[in-house]
């Protein structure tokens, strides 16, 4: 069995005459917590459309498992979501937004589904949260119910989407270690999109740094081998949070 579980080729991305990402190559490995990095604009959650099918790339490929162009539309998906909202359907309680996808793609009894609903559910933390609705969550409840969510199928690859975004510093650390659990406990593959430097320290196994002036990804590898020792001084500047120092020819 091949290590990598994705595979993207040659890709550019974008749209009409913006391009973001140009003739750009990586793979993620089987098992690891791949990080998509970047300044704002740079196309981070665009290129996660692009890794969930939601978009199709204006060159290039990507292949999921071997298998090419991924979409939401044909076949059972091969992997699971989690916004940046959480994205929970405010009219279902907390088990119905999980039911949702069992009864879309499975014909498991209601009894099975019901049962799948509280294992997940107990699997993030939220035991006993399934007859709640989604406004009866805290803002880290909501984003742990929507992991859950997209782990109903048991996928072997999730998509996160600013998973820390709009948590308090102490939720914050405590997705991480349920990011870290799901990882290491199941060998989840996680693929996400973040900002926050603590957590891609601390959880990401590798990461791509992407850059909207040179249209590329200018820098790939560990989080913290590329902050203490990349020779490349916008990598470093990246992850060290520092500005760069003006020239004469700046001024």
């Amino acid at each position: 069995m091949s290590t990598s579980l994705i595979t993207v080729k040659d890709l550019t991305m974008g749209w009409g005459d913006t391009v973001l990402l140009e003739n750009q190559s990586f793979e993620v490995s089987r098992g690891e917590v791949f990080a998509i990095l970047g300044a704002s604009g740079c196309g981070k959650s665009t290129l996660l459309r692009y890794l969930t099918g939601l978009d199709e790339p204006l060159s290039g490929t990507i292949r999921i498992d071997g298998v090419g162009a991924p979409t939401l539309e044909v076949g059972r998906p091969a992997y699971g979501v989690m916004f940046q909202s959480a994205a929970l359907f405010g009219s279902m309680t907390v088990g119905e937004n999980l039911a949702l996808a069992l009864r879309e793609w499975t014909h498991l009894p209601k009894d099975a589904v019901s049962a799948i609903v509280r294992a997940k559910l107990r699997l993030v933390g939220l035991r006993g949260t399934e007859y709640l609705q989604p406004s009866e969550l805290s803002g880290g409840m909501k984003k742990r119910a929507a992991i859950a969510r997209a782990m109903a199928l048991e996928p072997e690859l999730i998509f996160l989407d600013e998973p820390s975004a709009g948590l308090d510093p102490v939720s914050a650390v405590e997705l991480d270690e349920l990011i870290l659990t799901l990882n290491e406990g199941l060998g989840l593959t996680v693929v996400l999109v973040t900002h926050e430097l603590a957590s891609i320290f601390k959880i990401a196994t590798r990461c791509i740094l992407l850059d909207r002036a040179t249209r590329s990804i200018l820098a790939g590898g560990d989080p913290r081998t590329l902050r203490d020792s990349s020779d490349i001084p916008a990598v470093r500047h990246f992850f060290n949070r520092t500005v760069p120092e003006k020239t004469e020819e700046d001024n």
